[in-house]
């Protein structure tokens, strides 16, 4: 049950403590796309999001890997200038094991963001890499995302119940 509880619990990416992730030695950051640096239905991106993706590309590596479709990811990887893995069937971890191999990094240099518990946070537990959750930026989401939120929120009220996570309140590690 502990495979979707976060490492770090975060409002958004743009809150996340990327020194402390730092001085953890992460080396690459793996970010899920929708509803964690853009809205599922769009492709315009926050000037927020922008300048922190440029920054963070100063110390460390930064890649998305997302569920949704190489013309959708690739129209915002190229304007954000990064690498990225569309249609990568989260929560399996084969492009998981492609990056690993292609940037030579171990599990331990990387750390997987995103906004939910059955697809991100599960993608890190099966990679055992660091799983930094975020909430999502916008209510609108696919249908498929819907009935995983409808999952993702039975595991939420047992962490609570157990005290090991909630709902808006946030942390740096755990």
């Amino acid at each position: 049950m502990n495979r979707y509880l976060p490492d770090v619990y975060s409002k958004s990416v743009l809150t996340i403590n990327y020194g402390k992730l730092k001085k953890r030695k992460i080396k690459c950051l793996i970010f899920d796309l929708d509803n964690t640096l853009v809205p599922v239905h769009t492709k315009e991106i926050d000037p927020k999001i922008k300048k922190l993706i440029a920054d963070l590309k100063k110390d460390f590596l930064v890649i998305i890997v997302s569920n949704s479709p190489k013309k959708r990811v690739n129209a915002i990887k190229d304007i954000l200038e990064i690498d990225a893995y569309p249609n990568a069937l989260k929560p399996l971890t084969r492009t998981l094991r492609k990056i690993k191999k292609k940037y030579n990094l171990a599990n331990e240099d990387i750390a997987m963001i995103g906004d939910q518990f059955l697809t991100d946070m599960n993608y890190g537990y099966k990679g055992k890499i660091l799983k930094v959750f975020v909430d999502t930026i916008s209510n609108d989401d696919l249908k498929i995302t819907n009935l995983n939120r409808f999952f993702e929120r039975k595991i939420m009220t047992k962490y609570q119940k157990k005290n090991l996570f909630k709902k808006g309140e946030y942390y740096d590690e755990r």
